[in-house]
């Protein structure tokens, strides 16, 4: 039995899922946590889909070109700081509202 695709669209069909997943689940969960999770997620498929569309152009017949791997690089380099920022900023935010909360004298939900 053969696999009906080759190895770039099967990770072109995998970045679109990672998309789409994340997607959803930016669109869906309330939490702030979960949407960085899911914001990643989507990024995560942009340098996946990127890396294929980089390799079908080198496999039909363009040179190999280091741009598209150079940007997918610095783009995870990006995207691992901004997470680390955004989830920083959560942290500090819940700790805000907890205090702003035993200040008031109200429950946590």
């Amino acid at each position: 039995m053969t696999f009906p695709f080759d190895t770039a669209t099967l990770y072109g069909l995998v970045g679109a899922l990672l998309i789409g997943i994340g997607l959803f689940g930016l669109i869906v969960d309330p939490k702030p946590i979960r949407k960085i999770l899911a914001f990643n997620l989507i990024g995560a498929g942009v340098f996946l889909f990127f890396g294929v569309v980089a390799k079908r152009g080198a496999g039909a017949g363009f040179g190999g070109d280091p741009i598209p791997q150079a940007l997918v690089i610095t783009g995870i380099v990006v995207a691992f700081s901004a997470t680390a920022l955004a989830v920083t900023l959560v942290q500090r935010l819940s700790q805000e509202e907890a205090a702003a909360s035993d200040a008031d004298g109200k429950d946590r939900p």
